[in-house]
């Protein structure tokens, strides 16, 4: 069980152990051998004759160099046959978690380039704003500052950065008069408590727009709380400390609007992801399963909606054939193809699902040693993208789109961008 104030968490002894067992499960199975490289690297080591199957054998650079490569995409859960709550509980997604959390307790605070990409709160505000966003997109496009952060911080130089933006949407949204505190003004159907997600924030405001502009739209009242960082990065790195502040700061935010009646809405997979199935465990509050039990994805809220005969269907023009690259984070919330779905419901629209990961994986394809992978992870999606021709790439995950975008020169967008403009909806900014 993951479980960071239980007895022995971050013991390096315990979690060697840890990491063998679940290594000596997964070698009689292999149903996840082509998923990602993490696996491929175990299986390989154990099958070679020094090793011959035995864990015990398995010399422990190996068990590192699995754990290493695991970029949480986390596809193994539904392929998995032992996860929890199977008595054999294999839950090598935070496992691995559990092992990079260790490393941080018992040898010190994570490297420099890890503390810096899992800051993007503190990057956001510095490289945001009118003159600011200008300077830190041309350092992006700058082949001297490229190499630079290379040598320094170890990010590629090739690797397609985001970019910032010159107005955050919340100070978008200070500007529009938006309402940041709970009322009771709108049936408890209708309240919606917008988390927005750093990327939504910083890099991509134009899907927040895009998100109020369809919820009001559909008659919902749409308030954005104070918040932060979902902390997922900071889980990543194994930097659980600051993943449990920044998921303490937010519970106690959110927690007005979940007590009265609001769903919390999510603009981005990680996000929700991280406030439905991290918060209840990353803590022994109560309140955590609270602002869990009240978050649902964006689309997927839209699609109740649908069902509840309550989602406007007055579309004005149609998308054409939109390819909808399935986020592994949307995946693994067990919610079904909601995206898919509601782009499916514009009259005219032709969908076509890919279901693959396409690489990118928080900040794993920054970093220098993994960038040439996580091409070739993403290589089927940018080839589905260019087979199939469509009139539009859509995806709910931001940095997916920023691959698809880095493999094939095609702009993605979020699927509740396809949805404003099948709408005729203006973008307010």
């Amino acid at each position: 069980m993951f479980d960071p104030a239980s007895p022995g968490f971050f013991d390096p002894a315990g979690v060697e152990k840890e990491l063998r067992r679940v290594a000596d499960i997964c070698h009689t199975c292999r149903r996840c051998y082509a998923l990602c490289p993490s696996f491929d690297v175990l299986f390989r080591a154990l099958d070679r004759p020094e090793v011959d199957g035995e864990v015990d054998r398995l010399p422990a650079r190996d068990l590192g160099e699995f754990s290493d490569l695991c970029y949480e995409c986390r596809l193994c859960i539904p392929h998995c046959p032992y996860y929890p709550p199977h008595r054999w509980d294999v839950d090598v997604p935070r496992l691995v978690l559990r092992d990079r959390a260790s490393r941080v307790r018992n040898d010190g605070k994570p490297a420099l380039r890890e503390r810096v990409l899992a800051s993007v709160d503190g990057l956001g505000a510095m490289a945001t704003g009118a003159g600011t966003a200008a300077i830190a997109n041309a350092l992006h496009e700058s082949r001297f500052a490229r190499v630079f952060l290379e040598k320094t911080l170890g990010v590629h130089r090739d690797r397609l950065l985001p970019a910032w933006s010159a107005e955050t949407f919340s100070r978008w949204w200070a500007r529009r008069g938006g309402s940041t505190e709970p009322s009771k003004r709108a049936p408890r159907a209708d309240r919606v408590a917008l988390f927005v997600t750093c990327s939504v924030n910083a890099n991509n405001p134009e899907v927040g727009r895009a998100a109020v502009a369809v919820l009001e739209k559909n008659g919902c009242e749409v308030v954005v709380p104070r918040q932060r960082c979902c902390g997922m990065p900071f889980l990543e790195s194994g930097d659980i400390d600051s993943a449990r502040e920044c998921r303490w700061d937010n519970v106690t935010a959110l927690l007005p609007f979940a007590r009265a009646g609001y769903t919390i809405v999510s603009a981005g997979p990680t996000c929700s992801l991280m406030l439905r199935k991290e918060y209840p465990v990353l803590g022994p509050e109560d309140e955590g399963k609270e602002i869990a039990r009240a978050t649902v994805d964006l689309c997927e809220y839209l699609m109740r909606r649908h069902a509840a005969g309550r989602l406007a269907t007055d579309f004005q023009r149609s998308p054409g054939k939109v390819l909808y690259q399935v986020p592994c984070h949307l995946k693994v919330q067990d919610i079904g193809f909601q995206s898919r779905d509601l782009l499916a419901l514009i009259p005219g629209s032709e969908v076509v699902t890919v279901e693959r990961c396409t690489g990118h994986d928080g900040t794993w394809s920054m970093k220098t040693e993994y960038f040439p992978l996580s091409m070739k992870v993403g290589r089927p999606v940018f080839e589905a993208v260019l087979a199939e021709r469509p009139d539009r790439v859509a995806t709910d995950c931001p940095l997916a789109g920023l691959q698809i975008r880095q493999g094939t020169g095609k702009t993605a967008r979020h699927p509740i961008q396809i949805v404003a403009e099948a709408y005729g909806l203006r973008d307010e900014a």
